[in-house]
């Protein structure tokens, strides 16, 4: 392989590396908007742990529109646990489910971070290569 082609090989690749960058961290922000979700999930959890007694809250059913209603029973809430399935828990429970999935979830993203870290030093030190390369090029 001649140096054009070289360069050439290692502009398509450092473009490549650029997408997967950009999937990556994508794929962060997913897992951390999941992560915060989660989050409060736990802190309304144990709020509703805390309060024996009918309460008013407001609902969340999407595009910041709410719902007034009244909790008359706190001692059981609905988990998803996957495949469209729904149980029924006691909130203890579902905070022990809710932590399960944030470990998970802060190991998932973890393992992102440690792969785009991987990759970004790969596409500089090909970038510095290819520098180099285009260097030689010019002279």
């Amino acid at each position: 392989m001649n140096l054009n082609e070289e360069i050439q090989r290692n502009l398509v690749l450092i473009e490549y590396y650029k997408e997967q960058l950009a999937t990556l961290e994508y794929q962060t922000q997913l897992t951390q908007s999941a992560l915060t979700d989660y989050h409060k999930a736990k802190i309304t959890l144990n709020q509703l742990g805390k309060n024996k007694q009918a309460s008013d809250v407001l609902i969340p059913v999407g595009g910041g529109i709410f719902l007034n209603s009244t909790l008359q029973d706190t001692t059981k809430v609905l988990i998803d646990i996957g495949a469209g399935y729904i149980t029924e828990k006691t909130p203890e429970d579902a905070i022990i489910k809710l932590e399960e999935r944030i470990k998970n979830m802060q190991e998932n993203q973890e393992k992102l971070l440690e792969t785009a870290q991987q990759l970004q030093n790969e596409a500089n030190e090909l970038s510095e290569k290819t520098q180099k390369l285009m260097n030689q090029n010019q002279k």
